[in-house]
């Protein structure tokens, strides 16, 4: 892989500030092309174990040194980040197969998102409380949680290692991070920058592996371990969070969506349409907040799907690498057979495909971009995360069909509603069951903004004010005088 900065370039497992070595070694593969990227170590149970205890050693050095020390070290890391933007961006595209300006904005966004968490640092202060008495002070104060471990999937793979163990850094806790065996090498490459800022060996350490379920397991039953957070599918969210009950640690679930995009005749159609292609497609519709539900009122539908499948003719699908590609490739052969058995079921059951439905090509990973009508609530695909270039419509004639539709899942992450009712947006904003709502707008991001589901779509808040605040502890003190 041509790099300008090879060093970046990290197959071996980080532990402790230093690369570790491993029998077993796996194939980190480019979607696009099939073609081996890299062979990097196969960590395991053991290496599980060696990260956890150097980042327990790491943890008494790490959790006393000055907040602005810790502010100054994690600026640096982010100053470094962004003067190899060009080569980070490159081993996302590379690894994950997404278009290369959509892997230069998310490492922006690590960017951004580090030097969000130094400032928000200073809002971790504890309280002085009126006295009881006047023999008695009351007090409290905020202490790091302690080890955290971060399990992050493939994705968004910079941006949800940073979200996750950037915010622990910067609180005081130390971290190991298992990054998803399709996406290893950029969560090693910011191990080496954060060694290059002069971040504490063992405060942040990576374990790439094949089989994920041995590594886990160790962070699950270890009693060091106090906090684990996760980002994935909502069944290993559950296998987790049971995992992890014998440890009673704190958990930080951010799980699948199901995410209903609903359009009333009343809304400014060319704005939902705009708001339609990004919230399906980018990222190849490998998104968990993805439009996973068009729900479109019955007097529009056919002009919507007709101007919706027009404009998803123009999105080119192809190497990220190429500056014209839209939409990139899945990320594997598994996630490839799983989309094309949903659209031919749908098919089979009475779903119209408009526009693509296939495979792009034969013997590769791309999959067209797709608007399927004639959608019903019995098919599988209302009940599932498409991940992918795949968009569903269907029908509703009221207010009240709308909102039962759009809250008939068990999950609850992000949801999209157009109209220009003030009213009708109120009771919905109100009404629907999700943790992030698009109004008008499929723009759902931004640092100060706290971001995670309800229902079996998670635990706990990252980014806003209060993002730090899962990883601290708030100790209460009570002194005599």
């Amino acid at each position: 892989m041509p790099l300008e900065n090879n060093n970046l370039l990290v197959t071996n497992g980080w532990i402790n500030g230093q690369e570790i070595t491993a029998k077993r070694l796996f194939s980190v593969v480019d979607p696009a092309t099939c073609r081996e990227i890299a062979k990097v170590s196969d960590l395991g149970a053991k290496h599980a174990l060696a990260a956890i205890d150097a980042a327990t050693d790491a943890l008494g050095a790490w959790r006393t040194i000055t907040r602005d020390e810790r502010k100054r070290l994690i600026l640096k890391w982010a100053a470094l980040i962004e003067q190899n933007i060009q080569n980070l961006s490159e081993i996302v595209s590379l690894e994950n197969g997404k278009p290369l300006r959509e892997a230069t904005g998310e490492i922006n966004q690590c960017v951004a998102l580090l030097r969000w968490f130094a400032q928000v640092s200073e809002n971790l202060v504890g309280e002085t409380l009126v006295a009881p008495n006047p023999s008695q002070r009351n007090y409290t104060i905020k202490q790091p949680i302690g080890v955290v471990a971060c399990i992050t999937p493939w994705n968004f793979p910079a941006a949800a290692v940073i979200v996750k163990a950037g915010a622990a850094i910067i609180t005081g806790c130390t971290t190991v991070v298992k990054p998803s065996e399709e996406t290893p090498l950029i969560a090693l490459a910011f191990a080496q920058l954060s060694k290059q800022a002069g971040i504490l060996d063992g405060v942040f350490n990576v374990l790439p592996c094949k089989d994920p379920v041995d590594v886990s397991q160790e962070f699950c039953r270890s009693e060091d371990v106090r906090m684990l957070s996760f980002t994935g599918s909502i069944p290993v969210g559950k296998e987790l969070y049971a995992a992890c009950s014998g440890t009673v640690k704190r958990l930080a679930l951010e799980l699948g969506g199901n995410a209903p995009f609903v359009v009333f005749d009343d809304a400014h159609i060319e704005d939902a349409l705009d708001g339609a292609m990004g919230a399906r497609f980018y990222n190849g519709g490998q998104i968990c907040v993805g439009a996973n539900r068009f729900l479109i009122q019955q007097s529009i539908y056919q002009e919507f799907a007709e101007k919706f499948a027009a404009r998803v003719k123009t999105l080119k699908v192809g190497n990220g690498f190429d500056e014209n590609t839209n939409i990139g490739p899945m990320i594997n052969p598994s996630a490839l057979k799983r989309l094309k058995s949903l659209v031919k079921t749908a098919v089979s059951k009475g779903a119209e495909v408009i526009i693509g439905g296939s495979q792009d090509k034969d013997r590769t990973l791309f999959f067209q971009p797709t608007v399927l009508t004639e959608m019903s609530p019995k098919m599988d695909a209302f009940h599932i995360e498409i991940f992918g270039p795949v968009a569903c419509l269907y029908s509703f004639k009221n207010e009240a069909e709308a909102l039962h539709l759009a809250n008939a899942t068990s999950a609850g992450l992000a949801a999209y509603v157009y109209s220009s009712n003030q009213e009708r947006l109120a009771r919905f904003s109100e009404s629907l069951e999700a943790g992030v709502l698009g109004i008008n707008s499929a723009n759902i991001f931004a640092n100060d903004l706290p971001f995670g589901g309800i229902k079996q779509s998670g635990l706990g808040r990252e980014h806003g004010m209060q993002c730090l605040e899962e990883y601290v502890e708030t100790k209460s003190i009570c002194m005599g005088l």
